[in-house]
């Protein structure tokens, strides 16, 4: 018998109660870091992309004794015994996978979204240098190869080509960043966008993979604001002999709730798709790879050829989630994130701010902040005074480069799932450009402007937490739940 909603908060506030108090036995600050956490959550205006809020059953999942047993290997063939719980949970995520994505194949071990495409990068290339070389050199394992022949494929391995979206067009570290180790395991290039529009430009990419001529082609994206045409990237992998690779760890959860479809959805498209479980899929923090039958086994390989034993634990959540995931209210809050950041660019630009693209069709809002004369540091420091969680971001052809930046990513998933609207991201537009046009470059020593110090008007930073309070408290942060 499921229990209703009121006997499921107050069970839920005894269990985290209880807990507490059995964490406070042995390390009471890690409790009281544990309860401040959340009073901070529930203060805040999570803005941050790529965070969410997961659901009392997912957190409580992680918190149990699946994260005692090792399991290195794959469902039915372990490297240790007892392992037969650890099935069960680690076929239901894959199952649930599948079915929500409609893939044929999935991987729920990986540890983060890194790790998924650390993972996906080398079932790729053991599906297409190390087999094929292998079997010309007429043998089944690495082992039987002498060690004249290791070194050739050693060679081969770590010098094949890798085309990502650039960083500061909206790519991610792990798409060919030079500081990245997937910079350092490809020779990479990458792609970027039309410097007038910030969009893709499909033929420029297409002559570019077919001068660069990658065995992989990545897609996806972590700071880029518009929707991707994955049947376009099919045609261009395609042409130059690519495997085509997508990471959609920050719109899962919009592929999931059938936001986006047709060529705009690239599962039916990509070999091979890695994303996270949190983001706007809600889940815990880790990492999926779906996959083509074709490509199956080479990922299953991922422990231990690049994962250590998987996480049983998040594994278990990773399967509540995606049964989560399935259900016509998630579809709801998924079309809810894209309408809200559609809200947010709104808002925004009525008032006068420089958005990346001119706005956004999914679940993030790029800001360029030059306008107000701030860097993206300066920025984000003045918001997080005034309550207003963000992160700093590239933008393209940044002149304030990667650590500094000259831009403000938002996002829509956590405050969505709070219960926001319309009226409230625009609400929320107003009091960040009201922050931002209240804060003023800090002064170097030798009298030049800082690009990390900065002066917030007096009163802003209180005016700005009081009308986030007004909105923060009509959308409580897990309701019910008291740990008083």
């Amino acid at each position: 018998m499921t229990a209703a909603p009121t006997d499921l908060a107050a069970l839920t506030s005894s269990a985290y109660k209880q807990a507490l108090e059995v964490i406070a036995s042995v390390e009471p600050r890690i409790a009281d870091a544990t309860r401040q956490e959340l009073a901070d959550q529930r203060a805040s205006l999570k803005l941050i992309a790529s965070e969410n809020y997961a659901s009392p059953a997912v957190l409580l999942t992680m918190g149990t004794w699946f994260s005692d047993k090792y399991a290195e290997g794959t469902v039915g063939h372990r490297f240790y015994a007892g392992c037969q719980n650890v099935d069960t949970v680690e076929t239901l995520a894959a199952e649930h996978a599948k079915e929500l994505f409609g893939a044929e194949y999935a991987y729920a071990q990986p540890h983060s979204g890194i790790d998924a495409n650390l993972t996906a990068y080398w079932a790729i290339l053991a599906q297409r240098v190390e087999g094929p070389w292998l079997e010309n050199a007429g043998v089944k394992n690495m082992n039987d190869l002498s060690d004249a022949d290791w070194e050739k494929l050693r060679h081969e391995l770590g010098n094949q080509r890798l085309l990502g979206m650039s960083l500061d067009s909206g790519g991610h570290l792990t798409h060919g960043f030079r500081p990245n180790i997937s910079g350092k395991m490809f020779h990479q290039q990458q792609y970027g966008t039309d410097p007038e529009t910030g969009l893709i430009d499909y033929d420029a990419l297409r002559a570019k993979a077919k001068e660069f001529k990658p065995l992989i082609l990545v897609a996806g994206y972590s700071a880029y604001p518009r929707r991707v045409n994955f049947a376009k990237m099919r045609e261009i992998a395609d042409e130059v002999g690519a495997t085509l690779m997508v990471d959609m760890a920050h719109f899962a959860g919009l592929v999931a709730g059938k936001v986006f479809q047709g060529e705009e959805n690239p599962v039916p498209y990509a070999d091979v798709v890695t994303t996270t479980t949190h983001k706007s899929l809600r889940g815990p923090r880790g990492g999926l790879i779906l996959a083509t039958k074709e490509y199956a086994g080479n990922v299953d390989r991922g422990c231990p050829m690049v994962l250590g034993g998987p996480l049983s634990h998040v594994m278990a959540a990773k399967a509540v989630a995606l049964a989560e995931a399935k259900t016509e209210a998630f579809q709801t809050y998924a079309q809810n994130v894209a309408d809200n950041a559609k809200s947010l660019a709104e808002g925004f630009l009525t008032r006068g701010a420089k958005l990346v693209t001119g706005g956004t069709d999914n679940h993030l809002v790029l800001l360029d902040v030059t306008s107000f004369g701030l860097t993206g540091r300066q920025a984000e420091q003045a918001l997080l005074d005034a309550g207003v969680v963000t992160n700093r971001n590239s933008v393209p052809a940044d002149p304030n480069g990667a650590w500094y930046t000259s831009g403000i990513r938002f996002g829509t998933p956590a405050l969505t799932t709070r219960g926001f609207g319309h009226d409230e991201f625009d609400n929320v537009a107003e009091l960040v450009v009201d922050v931002l046009s209240n804060t003023t470059p800090g002064v170097t020593k030798d009298g030049g402007a800082s690009k990390a110090t900065y002066k917030l008007a007096d009163g802003i930073a209180d005016k700005t937490r009081a009308a986030s309070a007004e909105m923060l408290d009509k959308h409580p942060l897990y309701p019910g739940l008291d740990l008083a």
